[in-house]
């Protein structure tokens, strides 16, 4: 395995261009069409392209996780150490503010501007704990079925799916969430709204890991290749 410090780059990294794909693509679909409905499904289509691509570079050094979410499940099953986690989701969140800001200055808009778009209501919560719930779901069950190679598709085809099934549009990943509250444009979350969701995707986080126990009873053996197998460190 990678020493720490690579991993944690790559993590760092990969959410980084992760949020930078997903502010990025909210941006420019806004410049290209007032159709909403076209809007999203860049949106969503661009999402989907960056998650496939960096889970395939990133993948063999962190296994790009790129969630806390789906490291904090990791590490409930054995894939990680405490510190790793700790790490992990550290890196993930610093990464996807990064990430933010640098599509915020590419599209010449303020480094930081707040956003101000209310996403609150018991009907969005229930979203994120299913969009959650789902993606770790998808995830442990690709890698138990020894198809992980296929990992980054999956997540990319259940991201873009999901964007469409769930009123939320799918944050399903709490450094999504806090770094979007760093950018007022298309795919922004005012600051108010944002603690909510993080709770609503920890919900999904523990009513996920039960549900992994019964389906898949060799979760532990499995866990150190999610979302995808890492490669050993030289």
């Amino acid at each position: 395995m990678a020493s720490l410090g690579r991993r944690l780059l790559a993590e760092a990294l990969g959410t980084a261009f992760l949020l930078a794909g997903i502010v990025g693509s909210g941006i420019m679909a806004t410049r290209l069409t007032d159709d909403v409905g076209l809007q999203l499904l860049i949106n969503a289509i661009a999402t989907a392209s960056i998650l496939v691509a960096v889970i395939l570079s990133i993948g063999p050094v962190s296994g790009a996780h790129l969630n806390p979410a789906v490291t904090l499940v990791d590490r409930w099953f054995g894939g990680l150490s405490n510190r790793d986690a700790l790490g992990y989701a550290g890196a993930q969140v610093g990464g996807g503010v990064v990430g933010v800001v640098v599509a915020n200055l590419m599209f010449d808009i303020d480094p930081i501007s707040l956003s101000t778009t209310a996403r609150s209501g018991s009907h969005l919560w229930l979203a994120e704990v299913i969009a959650t719930l789902g993606l770790v779901l998808v995830i442990f069950g690709v890698v138990r079925s020894d198809r992980a190679g296929s990992a980054p598709y999956v997540v990319g085809a259940y991201i873009a799916s999901a964007f469409f099934f769930t009123s939320s549009t799918s944050f399903a990943n709490p450094a999504v969430t806090v770094g979007r509250v760093f950018s007022d444009t298309f795919t922004g979350i005012e600051p108010s709204s944002a603690p909510a969701f993080v709770v609503a995707e920890l919900v999904g986080v523990a009513l996920v890991i039960p549900l992994i126990r019964v389906l898949f009873p060799d979760a532990k053996e499995i866990a150190d290749a999610v979302v995808v197998p890492h490669g050993s460190s030289e």
